[in-house]
């Protein structure tokens, strides 16, 4: 008999049945028994309750995602701007659930997690070279709010703008400019930063 309990029933754990941006997660950066594996991930089951979406999408159906799904969107979604609304500082964001799943309707699955990939890769930098111990769950916001390109010119700038090698000071200017890219897209990464002058910035370099 084949062991179905150890074949992963999800390819892409990364990105989760309803939408959000697993890989794009705090918990599935964090060490030890509270780390999330992602949606479906090895041993999730044991983590989590399984949710009706997980039964009806990946269980019932054998998909991926709700994007894949002939029935997308169901009344099991909200619109957009709902989720927007409800969204507080929740991680990964809710308003991306349903864009994911629209460009996975469009684009299809491995386009989206092609795309996701350069994001994973940007935060996974963002937390090994700026992680001051305050600052990963705004990093993770950040990956999956704001376009790749400002999040490319973000870290080289702060590479580039800081020679000081105190990582607060480092992870300071960092969320200034991600702050700064968020403003000018109409987004809010939820987190207060001091405003750091061009004069004060100088002084620390």
């Amino acid at each position: 008999m084949k062991d179905t309990k150890s074949k992963p029933i999800k390819t892409y754990p990364t990105i989760s049945a309803c939408g959000l941006d697993c890989g794009l997660c705090p918990r599935y950066y964090t060490a030890g028994p509270s780390r999330c594996p992602g949606c479906c991930g090895p041993d999730f089951f044991n983590k989590h309750p399984t949710c009706s979406t997980i039964t009806c999408c990946v269980k019932n159906k054998n998909l991926e995602v709700c994007g894949e799904c002939l029935e997308f969107p169901c009344p099991k979604f909200k619109k957009p701007e709902e989720y927007q609304k409800l969204e507080t500082s929740s991680y990964p964001p809710y308003r991306k659930m349903v864009p994911n799943l629209n460009f996975i309707k469009k684009h299809g699955i491995k386009s989206f997690i092609t795309e996701q990939k350069k994001r994973i890769r940007l935060l996974e930098k963002m937390i090994k070279d700026f992680d001051d111990g305050r600052s990963r769950s705004f990093y993770c916001r950040a990956a999956a709010l704001l376009d790749i390109l400002s999040l490319e010119n973000s870290i080289n700038d702060t590479k580039q703008r800081i020679s000081s090698e105190d990582i607060k000071i480092q992870a300071k200017f960092l969320r200034e400019v991600l702050n700064q890219s968020a403003l000018k897209q109409g987004v809010e990464l939820f987190m207060k930063v001091s405003k750091i002058t061009r004069k004060n910035m100088k002084a620390k370099m």
